[in-house]
């Protein structure tokens, strides 16, 4: 009876949702998998695994198997998609048999990435494995008319890449990537703790500080909070206040970086379709868009509406599964 089940795949750095078509988001886990270094074992995936980061004994390792958008090691992708895909079937109270899937891929993705992608997902099992690129996924999902001749463009900020790109009739008109998003934030913030404070803080707790005092405008009330770590000197426990301003300043760089690559991206568009813009304005979805004051910010610097998607975190995988019905439109497009 679901020997012909279909699903869309968000394979994203941070999380990985999988949505249905008859039901809608059914897994949205963070990637994550942790291995047993000397059995090669998979320990845990997803949550579980997330929540072990910084916390495991020495023969267990949190690994996140993509990097930047892309797929850093391949045999641990596979697992952690099976394992996933296994708790789906689960959830559905089925065995997928041979189900139709359709995974998005960055824009700037190589072909060997993309054959990588590909081959995690068939290794399952899957009848038909469909690519589409994710600016094309998150336009769909965001509800925009991406068949029609206007210009529909999408800012898709993840946790590896953030996406731009401009689509009408179904194909992506102008497009550009840059490895920079909700990872490369904290890392930034890490960075400049431990410069200024020298206290080592860990991934989770600037993940942390992001969420709660992280903006994209530098004109905002300054807020503070206490952030635990390890200091560098004495090696014991401290603990630091930080100021939203010094956040700021920290992800600033990374920020100004995707502002240039819509910048580019605009660039590039036909002239017809510019006039679209400024009537229709930019679209922005993936985590990065609910960092505090980042509409406002992109509205200012670029001079047209900014408009937040109804699921900024969930836009891409919606995208995928609504993608099923137009995928031969959608891969002519490409093409």
């Amino acid at each position: 009876m679901f020997s012909n089940a279909e699903i869309g795949i968000d394979l994203g750095t941070a999380n990985i949702l999988i949505y249905s078509k008859n039901k809608g988001i059914i897994l949205n886990e963070p990637s994550v998998v942790a291995i047993d270094i000397n059995t090669k074992q998979v320990v845990a995936v997803g949550q579980e695994a997330k929540e072990m980061i910084g916390k495991t004994p020495r023969n267990i390792v949190p690994i996140r198997p993509l990097r930047d958008g892309v797929i850093a090691d391949y045999d641990i992708t596979a697992q952690m998609l099976k394992a996933f895909l296994k708790k789906v079937a689960k959830q559905l109270g089925m065995s997928m048999r041979k189900p139709n899937v359709v995974v998005c891929t960055p824009t700037g993705s190589t072909t060997v990435e993309r054959r990588a992608i590909h081959n995690a997902v068939t290794s399952y099992g899957a009848k038909n494995v469909h690519l589409i690129e994710e600016p094309v996924a998150a336009a769909i999902g965001a509800d925009l008319p991406v068949d029609e001749p206007i210009a529909n463009v999408i800012v898709d900020i993840g946790g590896g890449t953030a996406e731009i790109g401009i689509i009408s009739l179904g194909g992506v008109v102008s497009s550009s990537s840059v490895r920079v998003g909700g990872d490369k934030f904290d890392d930034e913030i890490i960075q400049f703790i431990r410069k200024k404070y020298n206290v080592l803080i860990g991934e989770r707790t600037a993940e942390n500080v992001k969420i709660e005092i992280g903006y994209a405008h530098e004109n905002h009330e300054e807020e503070f909070m206490d952030v635990r770590g390890r200091d560098m000197v004495t090696g014991l426990p401290k603990t630091v206040s930080i100021s939203s301003k010094e956040v700021y300043k920290a992800i600033r760089e990374s920020l100004e970086q995707i502002l240039q690559a819509i910048r580019v991206t605009l660039e590039n568009c036909p002239p017809e379709l510019s006039g679209d813009i400024v009537d229709h304005g930019i679209v922005i979805t993936g985590g990065g868009s609910l960092l505090k004051g980042m509409q406002e910010w992109l509205a200012e610097e670029l001079q047209v509406p900014v408009h937040i998607a109804p699921n900024p975190l969930e836009s891409v995988a919606i995208g995928t599964g609504k993608a099923i019905k137009m995928i031969s439109k959608l891969e002519k497009a490409a093409k």
